[in-house]
């Protein structure tokens, strides 16, 4: 736990008390805004590789799949032939896996930085070059209390997660595969599922947590989306 406090907790949490302190009006919500964003740029290499192994994988599937069909009798020639796939198109499987676990610990960190946050017994956890702000308003814009539930928010950030998802996946062609249909059907509740229960989660927790989500969720769409153009783009040139 001092671990965790220590090099998770604390730093973001003074982060955010720090950025609250400067920010005009002392506005809560543009606080978690401007930590959000700035968290996800420093993060960019590690999404950009998450991203490029994710639409690398999907881009080699029919060659995957017609080595498993031609040896599905061998599973030692079947393993050693996707291996050479994998070191071919220097792709490592677990690679997006790794990196996505790596941040694992900063997300959970932001959650109990924006969920108990706010409580005034937290600034005991200040550095001595961070202003006590002696209390902090929990409002956005002067209008949402983010430390209550926000339905609105909820909703936004399951649209961001659905708009998310879309970005990454690849367009569905028809198949009448077993394997195809079970790729077909993990896509659509990725697609589908994943948005709908993002609402229902958020919609028990404290908006802080929605307005993060949102944020984070815009921030890796539109991310998403350069990465892949500029890859699409690149190989367009070749």
């Amino acid at each position: 736990m001092d671990f965790y406090n220590i090099l998770l907790y604390k730093p973001l949490f003074n982060a955010l008390i720090f950025i609250y302190n400067y920010i005009p009006g002392k506005d809560f919500g543009l606080a978690i805004i401007t930590l959000t964003v700035a968290i996800k740029f420093l993060l960019v290499p590690l999404s950009i590789k998450v991203v490029n192994s994710q639409r690398k994988l999907q881009e080699i599937q029919p060659k995957l799949k017609e080595i498993q069909e031609k040896y599905k009798d061998n599973k030692e020639v079947q393993a050693q032939k996707l291996l050479e796939i994998y070191k071919t198109e220097k792709i490592n499987p677990f690679g997006g896996l790794f990196v996505t676990l790596i941040q694992l610990p900063i997300l959970i960190a932001l959650y109990s930085v924006f969920s108990h946050g706010l409580q005034l017994d937290q600034l005991s956890n200040l550095y001595n070059f961070v202003a006590n702000p002696g209390q902090i308003t929990s409002s956005f814009l002067g209008i949402i209390d983010l430390s209550k539930p926000n339905i609105i928010f909820a909703a936004v950030a399951g649209f961001v997660q659905f708009l998310q998802t879309k970005t990454l996946l690849p367009k569905s062609t028809p198949s009448n595969g077993k394997e195809e249909q079970f790729m077909k059907m993990m896509n659509m509740q990725m697609t589908y599922i994943m948005p709908i229960m993002t609402f229902f989660i958020l919609f028990a927790l404290p908006s802080a947590l929605g307005l993060y989500w949102i944020v984070s969720g815009i921030f890796s769409t539109i991310q998403q989306y350069f990465i892949l153009k500029t890859k699409n783009q690149n190989n367009g040139t070749k």
